[in-house]
């Protein structure tokens, strides 16, 4: 049964309602003595409190409670104090004894905190009071009483009811669910304002029911809920934001009346809530440590006790409270939050859009991960904006999901998108370009292809698929993975510690390593596989072991692994190079073209890429054979040529190793050429941000800005059209004269100095609008980079049951944490911590919320279940109505066939017909029984 309050008057019950409105409940002290002060304050005749006895919250003063911790506790000696006790409870106050003293209590204010009447009213005694309440009132209750006694019992009665509104004025100013928003009118003892609303509310007839009435009010809920969603901290926490008076005036008599005494409160202290700053903040350190280092929120149950016990001597130590709840509440609610808000309002200029999906194993759907591309402190940075949850991957749907997570952004900034090389990622593009135009006047985004690393792992991948590479390497690594008896046998045999490396099937680039250790454990597989065949060794009969026995037969394997292992070493560098969040798009068409050229010259002639452009070299035909070298002179590398050489295989055999070497470069090239960001023209031009290219080549430069500029205008990119357009390039070329001369521009080198810092020291105060259009292409990405790290968070930030929300949280915490560098490098700024001390009353608004929404899914899960019910009830009557229709109808077949019988034969048939009428009323009374069902249950949906 529910809890309740144990105050005269007090309504308050421990339930869903009250937990909402702020109010907790307090058990009576264990202390005797204590426990008798408290049963002693409630005025209650013969009232002995037990344990279970309670009172609530209204009952104590704002400074009676210790909000440090996560829990509200009662200081130590807190006694109950503010009730709204009957006349015949208040305690009467001695009159005064000397001349003096009455003269003063005449000029001095009554004041409403304290339970008693005016010292120069005489009090009536119990058995008038008896007597005046027994006798009936007169026909006019505003009628002077005939006598004086019924005068002063009348005015009695009336100052104890106006003691009353100012005692339900005053509560009401302190309480919980009204101090957020209920603010005292100066200028009037009997109203009180609605700082939400803006409205006056009168409460001098209802009292406190008048506040309750418009704290139900639809236009009130609402202008609350609001508020909640974007308070601050002090809002959360301090009622004493509102000025409440400490000791109001009382209305009375004339000549009783003194001057108006009010205090303004102070403002309450924070550090009374959300305990010390210092120890805020070190609470937010941990859990930024917690969140980054992927620790369990379990791991951090006791953790102030530990604190305690290696720190005894440490303020912040015995303050510290870090429960495994708390720091839930405060990553998603507080710091994620934060951040998320943070992040919009840094996003004011152009940006790109990134986004690529993986499977979440948690959440058993699909992770759509969003990051943004924009400027911020004079850089270019990359930030995690949110993920996207889904079951199906259409292009609608990744378009359904990209707008909700870019509703807070203004779409009409966004310039490009980067993505991967899937079909459906260019339908997606297709679609976000008509949405853009349709929205924004015809306005395009940028195109510069698909992830330009994705095209690469995709070749390669494409190109060693004719040997089934992979399919040794997997078998290699699963044959000894998680089987501690094959992995002792092969060290007793081969004395060897070394395993194969599990082998990466979507990223064939990063293999490198994996095939280095396959060429150095081969011979000790060897030895095992060749123990096995002695019989030294058990025969394992798995696929693993039957794929490693068949490439152990081929003598060209481990030449095989040699020509992968050389050009996996070609694409090595620029792969490592272009695995960063900086611009360098100026400089990744140059060295994609180069790497492209350095394939096609081990298998195709020279003079042909001879002054070959990036472009021509996208629509070069492979598959000339004019255009290729033998077979016997192409380049597979020095390791593959000495494994060859070591095989001692037939020529034939040798000759046909060397076409499929080719064949696979050449399988490479086409794949890179399918999807090559040189085919795009943004690509090829953003060469002239190249700083070297701007000293050697300037006419060059300036003609790539102009058909980027052109590109623009065309795009509807570029606001001020052609005017601006101009603007650009005169001032580009200005600062290709004047600056770009430097030798430091010839001196630039990539990856060792951002592009983007030096542009912007050069370029942002003499060619302001140059650099703003220098800005936009500085934005383009050239990779997934940023994305595909994101995907090694996911899988460290991962556990089992946990909620979507709470994996975005811990997403935007690792990016922001990583952003500065290291926990201890977060600027703990005061908006941050504003945001922190808000998580937990955002927290029981989720939870309220939470507990709506489930009470709406079960009812509307009960009304379908009724619905459904009521229908099959309706079904059934149909049949027994159908049913009840056959019965009689054949009775009276059978009656009519009687009419022509005699003897016995009638009598069988009377017999059947009576018997067919019994059944019918059998089914009639059902019948009735089950439409009196059915208009129940059409009741209870009714009333649902």
């Amino acid at each position: 049964m529910p809890d309740f309050c144990a105050a005269y008057g007090c309504t308050n019950a421990r339930s869903l309602q009250t937990r909402t409105r702020g109010i907790t409940f307090h058990k009576f002290p264990k202390c005797s003595e204590r426990r008798r002060q408290w049963e002693r304050a409630l005025r209650r005749e013969g009232f002995v409190a037990n344990d279970r006895t309670l009172l609530c919250s209204e009952h104590f003063r704002n400074e009676d409670f210790d909000r440090t911790g996560q829990t509200i506790r009662l200081k130590a000696g807190a006694v109950p104090s503010v009730f709204n006790f009957p006349a015949h409870l208040q305690r009467p106050v001695a009159p005064r004894s000397t001349n003096a003293s009455r003269k003063a209590g005449e000029n001095q204010p009554m004041d409403p905190e304290q339970d008693q009447p005016p010292p120069d009213v005489p009090q009536p005694s119990t058995r008038e009071r008896q007597r005046s309440r027994k006798r009936k009132a007169p026909d006019h209750q505003y009628a002077m009483p005939s006598s004086p006694k019924a005068l002063k019992a009348k005015l009695d009665a009336a100052m104890a009811t106006v003691r009353k509104l100012w005692r339900e004025k005053s509560n009401a100013l302190a309480r919980g669910e009204f101090c957020n928003w209920l603010q005292a009118v100066p200028s009037s003892r009997y109203e009180a304002r609605c700082k939400i609303c803006k409205k006056i509310l009168q409460l001098g007839t209802l009292g406190v029911k008048a506040l309750e009435s418009h704290a139900k009010a639809d236009k009130h809920q609402l202008a609350m809920k609001n508020l909640q969603q974007s308070q601050t901290i002090s809002q959360f926490c301090s009622a004493s934001q509102l000025p409440r008076p400490t000791s109001l005036s009382m209305p009375g008599p004339s000549g009783l009346q003194g001057n108006n005494v009010t205090a303004s409160s102070s403002r309450s202290d924070l550090r009374a809530t959300f305990g010390s700053t210092e120890t805020s903040k070190s609470e937010v350190l941990w859990i930024l440590h917690t969140v980054t280092k992927h620790m369990s929120y379990n791991s951090d149950d006791n953790i102030s006790d530990v604190f305690q016990a290696m720190f005894p001597d440490s303020n912040i130590a015995k303050t510290f409270t870090c429960g495994p709840n708390k720091i839930a509440y405060i990553a998603r609610f507080g710091i994620a939050d934060f951040i998320k808000r943070d992040l919009i309002n840094t996003i004011s200029g152009p940006y790109v859009l990134m986004f690529d999906e993986s499977f979440n194993s948690s959440t058993k759907s699909k992770q759509l991960d969003l990051h943004v591309r924009f400027w911020s402190n004079g850089e270019v940075r990359s930030r995690y904006m949110g993920s996207q949850f889904m079951g199906h991957g259409t292009a609608q749907d990744l378009l359904k999901h990209i707008e909700e997570a870019l509703h807070h952004l203004d779409r009409s900034r966004l310039i490009s998108v980067s993505m991967d090389g899937p079909n459906v990622n260019f339908k997606l593009l297709d679609l976000l370009q008509q949405d853009h135009a349709e929205k924004y006047g015809g306005a395009q985004l940028v195109s510069v292809g698909s992830c330009g690393l994705h095209t690469l792992h995709n070749s390669f991948k494409v190109g060693f698929s004719l040997w089934n590479v992979d399919k040794i390497l997997k078998a290699m690594h699963t044959f000894f993975h998680n089987v501690p008896a094959r992995r002792e046998d092969y060290e007793q045999v081969t004395k060897s510690t070394l395993f194969p490396k599990p082998f990466c099937g979507h990223r064939w680039l990063e293999n490198l390593p994996v095939v280095e250790r396959a060429l150095e454990v081969w011979p000790s597989l060897m030895l095992y596989v060749d123990a096995v065949h002695k019989k030294q060794l058990p025969n394992p009969k798995t696929a693993s072991f039957d794929t490693i026995e068949a490439a152990i037969k081929d003598p060209l394997t481990t030449a095989k692994m040699h020509f992968f292992m050389t050009l996996a070493r070609t694409f090595h560098p620029f792969m490592k190079k272009y695995q960063t969040d900086e611009p360098v798009m100026p400089f990744f068409g140059k060295d994609l073209a180069e790497l492209i050229k350095s394939l096609l010259r081990r298998c195709m002639k020279r003079e042909v890429l001879q002054d070959i452009t990036p472009l021509q070299l996208t629509k070069l035909d492979a598959s000339d054979k004019t255009l290729l070298l033998l077979p016997q002179k192409i380049d597979i590398g020095l390791g593959a040529e000495a494994a060859v050489k070591d095989s001692k295989s037939a020529e034939l055999r040798i000759l046909e190793f060397r076409r499929d070497c080719m064949q696979g470069l050449l399988n490479i090239v086409r794949k890179a050429q399918e999807k090559s960001p040189l085919k795009y023209a943004t690509v090829r031009q953003m060469e002239c941000l190249d700083p070297s290219l701007m000293f050697r080549d300037p006419d060059r430069c300036k003609n790539q800005m102009k058909a980027l500029v052109q590109t623009f205008l065309k795009n509807k990119q570029l606001t001020g059209g052609v005017p601006a357009g101009d603007a650009i390039v005169q001032q580009f070329e200005s600062f290709l004269s004047a600056e770009a001369r430097n030798e430091e521009f010839l001196a630039f080198q990539p990856f060792e100095r951002r592009l983007d810092t030096f542009l912007h020291e050069r370029l942002r105060g003499p060619y302001p609008v140059a650099w703003g259009f220098c800005q936009k292409l500085l934005l383009l990405s050239h990779g997934q980079a940023t994305v595909e790290r994101g995907f090694s968070i996911n899988k460290e930030v991962e556990t089992e049951n946990m909620q979507q929300d709470t994996i975005v949280a811990q997403r935007l915490i690792c990016d922001f944490v990583t952003m500065h560098g290291d926990v201890t490098q977060v600027p703990l700024t005061k908006e941050l911590m504003a945001s922190v001390g808000a998580a937990r009353s955002k927290y029981r608004l989720f939870l309220d919320q939470e507990c709506i929404r489930k009470e709406k899914e079960s009812q509307s899960q009960k009304r379908k279940l009724a619905e459904q019910c009521l229908v099959d009830l309706k079904k059934r009557k149909t049949s027994l109505e159908d049913v009840s229709a056959c019965l009689v109808r054949e009775a009276d077949e059978l009656a009519e066939q009687a009419e022509g019988k005699a003897g016995s034969k009638m009598a069988q048939l009377l017999s059947k017909s009576n018997a067919l009428r019994r059944a019918h009323k059998e089914k009639l009374a059902e019948l009735k029984a089950l439409e009196t069902e059915i208009d129940a249950k059409g009741d209870e949906l009714r009333h649902m």
